[in-house]
């Protein structure tokens, strides 16, 4: 069975591998020294005779921090053996523990020097009481939460340091599939480590309840301790921030997740502005369309997302969307399907009004809509829709509801409420 691991908290078990010797490098993929200001992924280091991404990562690694938290949470208690046994192996005077304390840690990346914000995971610094950051100068600061989403798993800090480096943000809309990518964080709690690789997908998700997923998959080595860390093009620019992997033993097997920065930056803005994520929302149950719908409904695509019913009163329903409209484009933005309209809607501020493209009958039509405010447990799945879900460790403790009656939808009952 595979599984998802977040990878923010590292274990106290390291297994070290020998690894075989690596392939030579083709002459291709590497450039003359890149000048002040630009950079490359392999550059001749012409007094050594080696290439190196040296000159890449001393301008990249000063913006990525290691993250230690710490949490405390109250210990069970004893039972009259339990309690006997703990004063027959220790002193009696010995007070018995009432709390325990917990170090987990990750990692960060700097975006906001002159701020002192920090981009993570949230589940690196979720229920935490305390939080330091550590620069690879070796400076250590306190860290304050500015606050976390669990829908997306992203996290700001915010620390009083001088002398901070920031990174630069890419635009996502410039990473493809074959992208060569590097990775560096805190694996293990071990320190600064760096990785490399490709971009070896786009746009997975695994429809875990609640949650917001576009994640960028990469084969560069991420393990525990990575979350929050950076994953970089080879630009020395920011393209994600390293999440999670697919495991079968909770060690990397090269399939690594990483939140685009995109979303991570969409977030951050609302967390330091609102101290919380004010999503929106349009009114519509949305599905993906399957070959069997589109057989069935006469559909002329496979792309896009199915409007399923309509909300009375709600935006889509002023807007004028019906049951059977296929969403192909939101905010300047391709729906491809149903995460894709729901992610777009969901990054989106309340009020802002956005262009929102559709098909009906097979034609294309495009109409000004406005986003109102997101309720919560609107989250809901149809039927069978469970099947289609893999089975991970990450979906313990998750629910799939069934759709509110004071939603008063017209028609079908099965899909994504956005």
């Amino acid at each position: 069975m595979r599984k998802l691991f977040f990878v923010g908290a590292a274990g106290s078990v390291l297994l070290l591998v020998p690894l075989p010797g690596g392939n030579a490098v083709s002459q291709s993929i590497f450039s003359k020294p890149a000048a002040v200001g630009e950079s490359s992924v392999l550059t001749l280091d012409s007094s050594r005779g080696v290439l190196t991404m040296a000159p890449l990562l001393e301008r990249v690694s000063p913006a990525v921090v290691s993250i230690r938290t710490g949490k405390k949470s109250p210990v069970p208690e004893m039972d009259e053996d339990q309690r006997k046994l703990f004063e027959r192996l220790f002193d009696r005077s010995l007070p018995i523990p009432r709390e325990r304390r917990s170090v987990s840690v990750g990692s960060g990346v700097i975006v906001d020097a002159e701020n002192g914000y920090i981009l993570t995971n949230n589940h690196v610094v979720d229920k935490a009481d305390e939080i330091f950051v550590t620069l690879t100068d070796r400076r250590e600061f306190e860290a304050e939460l500015v606050g976390g989403d669990d829908k997306t798993d992203i996290a700001v800090l915010k620390v009083d340091a001088d002398n901070l480096r920031a990174i630069r943000l890419a635009q996502n809309d410039s990473v493809k599939v074959g992208d060569y990518v590097i990775a560096v964080g805190n694996p293990f709690g071990l320190g600064h480590t760096v990785t490399s690789g490709i971009v070896s997908a786009l746009g997975r998700e695994f429809r875990r309840s609640g949650s917001y997923e576009d994640f960028i998959q990469t084969d560069a080595a991420i393990n525990p301790g990575n979350s929050g860390g950076a994953l970089v093009n080879s630009r020395g620019e920011l393209i994600g921030i390293n999440s999670a992997i697919i495991s079968r033993s909770g060690g990397n097997n090269g399939i690594g997740l990483a939140v685009p920065t995109k979303m991570a930056r969409g977030i951050m803005d609302q967390l330091v502005e609102f101290g919380e994520v004010r999503r929106g929302r349009i009114g519509v149950l949305i599905r993906d369309i399957t070959p069997g719908l589109m057989e069935a409904f006469e559909l002329s695509t496979l792309e896009g997302a199915l409007v399923n019913d309509v909300v009375d009163d709600s935006p889509a329903d002023k807007a004028g969307l019906q049951p059977g409209d296929i969403i192909i484009g939101f905010n300047s933005e391709d729906i491809r399907d149903a995460s894709d309209i729901r992610n777009a809607v969901g990054l989106v501020r309340l009020g802002t009004a956005a262009d929102l493209v559709f098909l009906r009958d097979d034609r294309r039509r495009t109409v000004r809509i406005e986003v109102g405010m997101f309720e919560e447990q609107r989250d809901v799945l149809g039927e069978g829709a469970e099947d289609d879900i893999p089975a991970m460790e990450s979906f313990s403790g998750a629910s799939i509801t069934g759709i509110p009656d004071d939603l008063d939808l017209r028609g079908g009952d099965s899909g994504v409420y956005v």
